[in-house]
């Protein structure tokens, strides 16, 4: 196997470039020789990516967390957002949330992530690619492997981006939706599900999911598959702020579906638009703040291949 390691030293507070003596020797004792890619700073992953299908690399081992595998995803697209073939890639777990892994029961050990690239049968995966607006008022292509959302998730994560990692990925993640919800205020939003209207209302969150889990560990799309073909939307909507912070136990079990002011759907093509004049919905994607509404999102079926 030709394997090559995407590093992010920073990933995790340092986590991953500590792990990564523990990685090598895990590797050598299966026989594999990796080449390891630093990444050097934000976007460079994505460089990574398109130098290894150029080089033949077989297997891309992401040793970061969700926002560095953000960053890989982004490589699997091109400038119009059509899906790009690419190296089949791995999980290594060394990132502050690890949402991602948590769909797939990934355990959090190196030992086990080694044991999956040997032994794991590559298995499709979808990918979903985002029209949206930048912060520049630009529209831009961007992929996504795990969740996007929009109103409170994008100020959550503005903030959370802006706070300390020290103190874990829940725990940040909870921090900065409380310090969100002290200053977010519900936004009227209209959304399709493959051309028709499912939701035309004040907003507080809502999530277009390929995987499951977001936020340091909420399990917002409990129904979601990430080879299913569709995205999963779930859309917590005209909520009060006593009663998001009452649901908020039973987002992170899953639980919250079918609860008053939580609506579902499902669908290849999801497109959002924000009724207030000059309104600003920000978008949350895989943990990063990338623009605001209005945005278009599409499901690439089977784009990637994971070994998990």
């Amino acid at each position: 196997m030709k394997l090559r390691v995407i590093l992010n030293p920073s990933a995790g507070s340092g986590r991953a470039l500590r792990r990564l003596p523990t990685l090598r020797r895990l590797l050598e004792a299966r026989g594999i020789q990796a080449e390891i890619a630093e990444t050097r700073g934000p976007g460079d992953a994505t460089r990574l990516v398109h130098e290894a299908r150029a080089d033949g690399v077989e297997c891309l081992l992401v040793m970061g967390g969700d926002g560095t595998l953000n960053e890989v995803s982004q490589g699997y697209i091109d400038a119009e957002g059509n899906p790009l073939p690419g190296p089949d890639i791995a999980l290594a777990p060394a990132g502050t949330g690890g949402d991602f892994r948590k769909s797939f029961a990934l355990g959090a050990t190196l030992e086990e992530a080694v044991e999956r690239l040997v032994t794991a049968t590559p298995r499709p995966l979808d990918l979903g690619v985002l029209e949206l607006t930048a912060h520049s008022g630009a529209t831009i292509k961007r992929a996504f492997l795990n969740i996007t959302s929009f109103g409170l998730g994008g100020l959550t994560d503005r903030l959370v981006n802006s706070g300390p990692k020290w103190i874990g990925g829940r725990a940040a993640f909870f921090l900065g939706t409380v310090r969100a919800l002290v200053s977010y205020r519900n936004a009227a939003v209209r959304i399709k599900v493959d051309g028709r209207v499912c939701l035309e209302a004040p907003i507080v969150n809502v999530a277009i999911a390929n995987g499951r889990y977001f936020g340091g560990g909420m399990q917002i799309a409990p129904a979601a598959d990430a080879s299913d073909g569709a995205l999963d939307l779930v859309m917590l909507h005209d909520l009060t702020r006593v009663q998001v912070t009452a649901l908020s136990r039973r987002v992170y079990q899953g639980s919250h579906v079918g609860q008053p002011g939580v609506s579902v759907a499902r669908g290849a093509v999801i497109e959002a638009q924000s009724l207030v004049p000059g309104g600003e919905v920000l978008i949350d994607m895989d943990g990063e703040t990338p623009g605001r509404l209005p945005l278009v999102a599409r499901v690439a079926h089977g784009a990637l291949k994971i070994r998990a």
